[in-house]
């Protein structure tokens, strides 16, 4: 559900990315305060382990469509609503400046609609209260699934309304809204599957993980490597196993705006979006995850060659996962220790 920047304006955009920012500014205050030396390298596999699964689309059933996971609910059940939002929008930095896979004008929007809902809405308002009494695997499975298709679906009719309010007239409010709700939430409910067999995981390998995280309590000294080790292989599966299994048809939202316009893509008309695309296009070294071809093509001769020639072989991919898997790991590990070193930093002044 990552949204082009042809589906929304330069007003709306730049709001949402103000909005975005300042939710993360916040995040990065509240992480501030708790952040453990133990959780940054869970941020970092989290981050990888979410950016490889939003890679490997499944088929959704008697539709053409197909869907990924959004990560979001995952990522605040492991590491906290806060730490859940910055690794999530460090996976979508990196999907948009390295992939070309969402806008950079419909960055703050993608953030939000991806981020916001699950880490700070249906994880606080669903997950943690369905599972308040104790968890089990049944607890589990049920705060997952109705949080993470809740979610979905209000990231889903925030992409409609962010349409409807960019004023593009091609995708009517009604049409749009009929087509994208049912069929992200049969990805919703998909995704919540598939949190909950992660999260019914690392509950049974470190339940003070998932416990003490929902109370929003220190996880002290407890050893999460094996919650690790099993992560980052788990990463490495899903790159290079599941991969190859991933269905090629559109997802929910490019499927939505075919069903109307007849093209998974809208024109654009304008210097912000000549411009977004010019940065995207030169800082977008793997596009669409495959490797740039030498010649120099402009944003539309880019867009041209992938959907015509699409990706030359899977391996291909495969390697540009690990690549980004890679990027992932870093920039989400420089998050948390750049927070840790600024708090102790703090702190030290304060002692004096």
């Amino acid at each position: 559900m990552h949204m082009a920047d042809a589906l929304i304006s330069p007003v709306v955009g730049g709001t949402m990315l103000f909005l975005s920012a300042g939710i993360g500014i916040y995040s990065v205050k509240k992480v501030e305060k708790d952040i453990e030396d133990n959780k940054i390298p869970l941020m970092g596999v989290m981050g990888a382990f979410v950016f490889a699964a939003q890679m490997i689309n499944f088929s959704i059933p008697g539709t053409g469509s197909s869907g990924h996971i959004g990560g979001g609910l995952l990522l605040a059940i492991l590491l906290g609503p806060y730490a859940g939002f910055l690794t999530m929008a460090a996976v979508l930095l990196i999907q948009a400046f390295f992939f070309a896979d969402g806008g950079l004008l419909a960055y703050g929007a993608n953030v939000f609609n991806l981020g916001f809902y699950t880490c700070f809405i249906t994880y606080q308002l669903i997950f943690k209260k369905v599972t308040l009494k104790g968890f089990s695997r049944k607890t589990i499975y049920i705060a997952c699934i109705l949080s993470a298709a809740i979610g979905l679906q209000m990231g889903s009719l925030s992409v409609v309304l962010e349409t409807v309010l960019s004023g593009k007239a091609e995708l009517p409010f009604k049409s749009f809204l009929i087509l994208m709700q049912p069929i992200h939430l049969a990805i919703g409910i998909t995704e919540g599957f598939i949190t909950a067999a992660v999260v019914s995981f690392v509950w049974n390998t470190r339940p003070e993980l998932i416990e003490r995280t929902t109370k929003g309590l220190s996880l002290g000294n407890i050893s999460i490597k094996k919650v690790l080790v099993t992560l980052s292989l788990a990463t490495l599966i899903i790159i290079g196993g599941l991969s190859w299994f991933a269905s090629s048809n559109p997802d929910g939202l490019e499927w939505s705006i075919e069903k109307i316009t007849g093209s998974d893509e809208l024109e654009t008309e304008g210097v912000v979006y000549s411009t977004m695309g010019k940065i995207q296009s030169f800082t977008s070294i793997f596009p669409d995850y495959s490797f740039k071809s030498e010649k120099k093509e402009t944003e539309e001769e880019l867009k041209d060659m992938i959907r015509e020639e699409k990706l030359e072989s899977n391996s291909e991919t495969v390697l540009v996962a690990v690549i980004g898997g890679g990027i992932t790991l870093f920039i989400a590990l420089m998050t948390g220790f750049s927070i840790n070193i600024y708090k102790r930093k703090k702190n030290k002044k304060q002692d004096i």
